[in-house]
């Protein structure tokens, strides 16, 4: 039998834990960047455990820190980029089944399609 557990990504009360315990930090400037980033990207403890581990004797705490900050803003990119891909795909799949073209799908989420965009002069070339 398997047994599943579900852990929480990581929060910054969180990563001040982490933090002090790999860093014997209990503030830094560094630390309103990562709570900001924190509360927009999902990442788990153990992703910034691993970054704030000094990769050498020659890393200080602002290394860790910026590894941290760059690693959070790379997952906030993947996210974003995966919910452009699947609002993409799931206008894709509503041409397919329903008939609906991709303006009327754009029209009904609020948003103008790429042929309304270039007939506004929103889109130059067009």
């Amino acid at each position: 039998m398997d047994k599943h557990i579900e852990l929480s990504y990581c929060c910054f009360e969180a990563f001040k834990v982490l933090a002090k315990n790999y860093l014997e930090l209990e503030s830094h400037e560094m630390f309103g960047k990562i709570e900001e980033l924190l509360g927009e990207t999902k990442m788990t403890p153990a992703d910034v455990a691993e970054n704030l581990m000094p990769m050498s004797d020659e890393e200080d705490e602002e290394d860790c820190l910026k590894r941290l900050i760059e690693g959070l803003e790379t997952a906030k990119e993947e996210a974003r980029k995966k919910t452009e891909e699947e609002a993409v795909s799931k206008a894709e799949k509503a041409d397919k089944e329903g008939g609906e073209t991709s303006s009327q799908v754009a029209k009904e989420n609020g948003e103008i399609s790429a042929e309304e965009a270039k007939e506004n002069g929103v889109i130059a070339g067009g």
